[in-house]
């Protein structure tokens, strides 16, 4: 059985991260989204509300499964017993990005195996950090986030007062 791990932050999830992982699953037997926790990231939602997210919006999906994790995401992968990892690219300021940590990553991971999915033209510009503006400014962005988990988003940002 053939396993990866797409790892991030999503802060919140949208089309594009669902993008990635349909994708993921034209090739992979078992897809772990992983929640990753970051101490020095400032986040909009809490972990526990990401992971509620991403494990509402794949609850159909049986070969998909949402965990968070913190640590290294080499460690993850030696955790999930893969060398896959998956990451997914907008442009070349992603792609630069997670080339530098591709190299690091194998330093710390020799026989890592890491899988670039860009993304499709249509989302080429979605970023979490777009949804959350949106939703800060009070604009709609419904196309952003998959149907889901929209109203569940929209709902935590009015408790948060955003």
């Amino acid at each position: 059985m053939k396993k990866c791990v797409f790892a991030g932050s999503f802060d919140p999830p949208t089309t594009g991260h669902k993008q990635v992982v349909e994708n993921c699953l034209k090739i992979f037997d078992e897809v772990v989204v992983a929640v990753m926790i970051n101490p020095d990231k400032t986040t909009l939602f809490t972990v526990e509300e990401r992971t509620k997210l991403l494990k509402k919006l794949f609850a159909d999906e049986k070969r998909v499964r949402v965990i968070s994790y913190d640590g290294a995401a080499v460690d993850l992968l030696e955790k999930e017993n893969t060398p896959f990892f998956v990451r997914g690219v907008r442009n070349t300021v992603d792609f630069e990005y997670e080339n530098a940590n591709f190299y690091a990553n194998k330093k710390l991971k020799k026989d890592i195996v890491t899988i670039y999915i860009p993304a499709e033209q249509d989302s080429l510009h979605i970023s979490s950090s777009l949804v959350r503006n949106s939703f800060k400014f009070k604009k709609d962005c419904a196309q952003y986030v998959p149907a889901q988990i929209y109203e569940d988003i929209e709902k935590l940002i009015k408790d948060k007062n955003v």
